[in-house]
């Protein structure tokens, strides 16, 4: 468990919310119907009175980090060696594309991928003309 855990890894911190934030509010009332076992669709419903734009980025930000948990368990597993192509099954491979250094799409080994892809994630949810911080910024 503490390989999990390296700063090394690709393992990266949660993205919080800050405590006494409305972000912090929609993100517990989120968890908290994640966790109740009610269905899926009332759990996803935007509460009366939210902005939908605001609802939306709690549950991409939560989404990431639940992804990003799970890949941190598997990726010592997943070694260039033993994952030398991204796939999805024997029909299908994925290939790096980012117009900066991968100017066509590029065959690599599956962590290769998993880093440049989480780290282009996290970039998109860090860059505040996506995901404002400030409630109701949403343009």
């Amino acid at each position: 468990l503490k390989q999990v855990f390296n700063k090394d890894k690709t393992f990266r911190p949660k993205r919080k919310f800050e405590p006494g934030t409305q972000r912090f509010e929609l993100h517990k009332r989120a968890q908290a119907s994640l966790n109740s076992g009610v269905d899926l669709k009332a759990a996803v419903q935007l509460p009366s009175g939210e902005d939908q734009n605001d609802w939306v980025a709690v549950h991409v930000v939560d989404f990431f980090n639940r992804i990003n948990l799970i890949y941190g368990t598997i990726c010592e597993f997943c070694t260039e060696r033993t994952c030398p192509v991204m796939s999805g099954g024997p029909k299908y491979e994925y290939r790096w594309q980012d117009d900066l250094k991968y100017k066509k799409p590029t065959a690599l080994p599956a962590p290769q991928y998993m880093n440049l892809l989480m780290d282009w994630i996290e970039v998109q949810i860090n860059n505040e003309d996506i995901f404002p911080t400030s409630v109701g910024k949403f343009k």
